[in-house]
């Protein structure tokens, strides 16, 4: 590391880092690339936050009472890459291509009010329609754990999922509000059920029905996009109902609870606005797939000396 803060980070392609030297926390601005179809990857700093919700906050633990208590004060003693947006459709595809790997057709879609498995549904055709910019969905958590195994190795570089107190650090990028930039939440500002309304304000609107582009509206302060709804993301923990005895270093949570399920954080293009929320926490199946379901990975950085 530098004596600014910077990290030399060695990268196939580098854009806006003089030098291949990264300051943390600048991803509006600069990002890079490790395989010639891997992911945009941005550096986000050190840092200690609270993870969970508070009691203050509207509409909060959708799913079942506990999950987002007790608090937790986090500290993350080191920057870590993670992805710009959600892995694209055409990363996925390049994986594929290269290894041949079979995510079979069949996934969880929303039925009237009832999530169906359709045998059909997979992710080169989720329903709906997606280009090459758009982030796949139709994943589970096997297929994103076999998908960063293979960048690792072709790049000879610690890719991973990210751990849940990590992404939560992410998406948040400093903010307590329950969305990165406040309290209240727009159609103009991500992409959800806009039907409607969320309970801290914000007003309603088009229901797209459908993922956007995995770029698609304003970054977070860090330079991440969607990190509210668009897809559910993957991430390495194993559930617990709650943040009773959790880490609180940002290590992955994988110890105890139940280990048939894993972490979705993020909320997607057919929730409603409650389930956006940066506390939001949801755990499914590790070989359950949906069309809302895909992934934004990690990198563990080495930290050289310039």
């Amino acid at each position: 590391m530098g004596t600014d803060g910077r990290i030399k980070i060695d990268a196939l392609t580098v854009t806006g880092a003089a030098a291949s030297l990264f300051r943390p926390g600048a991803g509006f601005s600069e990002w890079f690339k490790d395989h010639e179809h891997g992911p945009e990857m941005v550096v986000v700093p050190a840092g200690s936050f609270t993870m969970g919700s508070p009691a203050s906050e509207p509409q909060r633990e959708p799913w079942e009472p506990g999950t987002e208590s007790p608090q937790v004060k986090v500290t993350i003693d080191r920057p870590f890459g993670i992805g710009r947006t959600a892995i694209l459709r055409r990363e996925f595809a390049a994986f594929v291509a290269a290894t041949g790997y079979q995510a079979e057709p069949g996934a969880l879609v929303l039925k009237g009010e009832e999530w169906l498995y359709d045998p059909l549904v997979s992710w080169r055709n989720p329903g709906f329609d997606q280009d090459e910019a758009h982030p796949v969905v139709c994943i589970s958590w096997n297929d994103a754990k076999a998908y960063v195994a293979w960048l690792a190795a072709m790049t000879g570089q610690p890719y991973r999922l990210l751990g849940e107190a990590e992404w939560e650090y992410a998406a948040r990028a400093g903010a307590r509000t329950p969305f990165w930039w406040g309290s209240t939440i727009a159609p103009a500002q991500a992409n959800y059920k806009a039907t409607h309304a969320y309970g801290g304000g914000g007003g309603t609107g088009e229901f797209r029905g459908a993922t956007v582009q995995a770029a698609s509206f304003e970054p977070n302060r860090w330079g991440l996009f969607n990190v509210h709804g668009n897809v559910w993301e993957w991430c390495e923990d194993v559930w617990h109902s709650c943040y009773d005895s959790a880490p609180t270093d940002g290590s992955a949570w994988l110890e105890g609870g139940d280990g048939r399920r894993h972490i979705l954080r993020g909320g997607s293009w057919i929730n409603d606005p409650r389930f956006l929320r940066s506390a939001v926490r949801f755990g499914f199946s590790a070989e359950a797939r949906a069309y809302n379901f895909g992934l934004r990975i990690g990198r563990t950085l080495a930290l050289q000396r310039d």
